[in-house]
């Protein structure tokens, strides 16, 4: 398919802008091509699309079903119960609900780890976005399910290949549910296939506090001392990380996923993302899972990631806003070795069209700054995916259907749950 946008600011200027086979193929003033589809940039400023680095998307499901509670009491007593109860069936839903909020609002990949990593896949591909999707595992230190994790993953990679829009990761979910013997064996099949590893690290104190009796270390120095980090790995949150331990995650590559409001709402605590940041470490912002956040809107995200490091500092100065931009952009491209992140010519076609003339982009002294601390999604007017034109005048086909669908799972789960 050929896209052409036309008349679109970029930068200080305007312009024009092919698409062709998924890939920007050129920019400049004026172009007059014949093309599959033309789009009228004028009042409107090209920007490259969100990376969402960390998420467990079908929890659009669990929106507001376990609010104003402490993280392990959240998870145990409300959230693994319900999660019990999802089939194949409500993951797909639940990810393709998500998928419309992402494409509402300007993202275009996100890193996933939940249940039925398959249907997340389906639903992925039939949205047109990209994704990386976490296998999930958890063995509770029980050398049984250890063994069966260990054969369902070694046979999910064995049946499933990555696609153009989506490659398969690993997911343990932490140190507290999975085994040391299984976080080396998940280390070194990482190694093996040259796969991802994507885990939550050092998140409440309680983890570090858990981790310090079981083990006499921090989690950062724990996963350290048993070679975890030799494979590749994204670290979610990070709040609980000390200096010595920054070091430990540069020297050894660990990309963070940083997710602020998340890390808020759940009073995990305060992430030194800024000092991360400075320091070198590759990082990029994720919102976490709907039932934690309780959206996928990145631009919340760039906003309380700036807001929250300002005011933990004290300095009002750290963090300008074309920095917060790139993180949760170009930074993510780069965890994952893709070609994007940017609005230039040879990189792949991830690019959302924001509105100029919204009224939370009106003055527009500063387009970041504008774009970190005023916009939110609904300023997204048109996305578009590997070249393909997933919204256009801020609608996307089918979105009432995916919203009748996302309601009809949750009241069939929730009757689930009464008949336990």
């Amino acid at each position: 398919m050929t896209v052409l946008i036309k008349n679109v600011s970029l930068g200080n200027q305007k312009v024009d802008i092919f698409i062709k086979n998924g890939i920007i193929k050129k920019i400049k003033q004026s172009i007059e091509y014949k093309t599959d589809k033309t789009i009228d940039g004028q009042n409107k400023v090209a920007l490259p699309t969100f990376f969402n680095v960390h998420t467990h998307a079908a929890m659009t499901l669990l929106r507001g079903y376990a609010d104003d509670l402490e993280l392990h009491s959240w998870l145990n007593d409300y959230i693994w119960p319900f999660e019990r109860k999802l089939t194949y069936e409500d993951v797909y839903v639940g990810t393709k609900l998500a998928c419309l909020e992402m494409i509402k609002t300007g993202t275009t990949f996100f890193c996933d780890m939940y249940w039925h990593p398959l249907a997340a896949k389906q639903a992925v591909e039939e949205m047109g976005l990209r994704a990386a999707i976490s296998t999930v595992f958890v063995d509770f230190g029980d050398k049984k399910k250890a063994s069966e994790f260990k054969k369902r993953t070694e046979n999910f990679f064995t049946d499933n290949k990555d696609s153009d829009l989506v490659q398969f990761i690993l997911g343990p979910h932490a140190i507290y549910t999975v085994s040391k013997e299984s976080l080396i064996w998940l280390k070194d099949f990482a190694i093996e296939h040259d796969i991802l590893i994507h885990i939550h690290l050092a998140e409440t104190k309680k983890e570090v506090e858990d981790c310090v009796n079981e083990h006499g270390l921090t989690p950062v120095n724990y996963l350290d001392s048993i070679g975890f980090f030799d494979a590749k790995v994204l670290a979610a949150h990070g709040v609980w990380v000390g200096s010595e331990e920054i070091e430990i995650l540069k020297r050894k590559n660990v990309c963070i996923a940083h997710v602020p409001i998340s890390n808020m709402k759940l009073a995990s605590g305060i992430c030194s993302f800024y000092k991360m940041y400075k320091n070198g470490i590759l990082a990029g912002l994720g919102t976490d899972g709907c039932a934690s956040n309780n959206n996928l809107d990145m631009f919340e995200e760039m906003k309380f990631t700036s807001l929250l490091a300002k005011v933990n500092s004290m300095d009002p100065t750290i963090f300008k806003a074309k920095e917060i931009f790139d993180i949760a952009t170009s930074n993510g491209a780069d965890i994952f070795n893709f070609r994007a992140g940017r609005i230039k010519e040879g990189f792949l076609a991830d690019l959302m069209l924001v509105d100029l003339e919204s009224f939370l982009m009106v003055p527009n002294h500063n387009l970041y700054s504008n774009l970190v601390y005023s916009a939110q999604g609904r300023c997204v007017d048109t996305v578009i995916c590997n070249g393909k034109v997933l919204m256009e005048n801020k609608v996307v086909p089918g979105e009432k259907e995916i919203i009748a669908e996302a309601k009809e799972s949750v009241a069939k789960i929730l009757e689930r749950l009464k008949k336990n």
